[in-house]
């Protein structure tokens, strides 16, 4: 079965510079235009089932996306966006300045970020692989999107990929709305095809 995974849009946070994880912030409308944008790219693309983070700004992503499909989306917590407990909202520089240890390790040693109310990235590459490989088990031999949030995505292809946590970050960049695809074969295998746009050499 394959898999099109998307991020979603550029969101006010996204825009100002600040952490967001599974609350407050919403597609800004260069975040709209995005999803439109996708959506318009993808129409032929015959899906079977849509998921999604019932984040707000996922849901817009998914509304723009496939206007017509809004009401065969299904909505999983378990695609939610890394916990950032108490990070969430504040701005990238104030927390470089006040807390720069957390800031140096969420990004550019993830496999040390730890922070009292918040995932890790070990946590969270185990409930992206668990969510997507339950939605893959349930939908063999079917073409489904999954429309989720950069650090989500970016850690399920890092674990499929054979990569470590410490190169979640690494290239290719996770933009807003890239587009990644995974087929799941008959021996529970993830195979990429597409990294956030960028196709894989077959």
């Amino acid at each position: 079965m394959t898999l099109h995974l998307f991020r979603h849009g550029e969101t006010d946070w996204n825009h100002a510079g600040r952490f967001q994880d599974q609350d407050s912030s919403e597609l800004t409308r260069r975040g709209i235009l995005q999803a439109q944008k996708v959506g318009h790219k993808i129409k032929n693309i015959n899906f079977d089932k849509f998921y999604c983070s019932p984040s707000l700004r996922t849901k817009q992503t998914a509304f723009h996306m496939w206007p017509d499909k809004v009401g065969k989306i299904e909505y999983l917590e378990s695609l939610l966006e890394i916990k950032l407990g108490p990070l969430e909202g504040q701005f990238y520089e104030d927390v470089k300045l006040n807390d720069p240890s957390s800031y140096d390790h969420f990004f550019h040693k993830p496999h040390l970020f730890k922070l009292n109310g918040a995932e890790t990235f070990a946590q969270v590459t185990v409930r992206a692989v668990d969510a997507i490989t339950d939605i893959a088990l349930k939908n063999m031999n079917q073409t489904v999107a999954i429309v989720s949030h950069g650090a989500f995505i970016k850690a399920f292809l890092t674990k499929i990929d054979k990569k470590g946590l410490h190169e979640i970050w690494e290239p290719p960049f996770m933009g807003n709305c890239a587009h990644s695809i995974v087929i799941f074969e008959s021996d529970n295998f993830f195979r990429i095809v597409q990294f956030a746009d960028i196709k894989r050499k077959s």
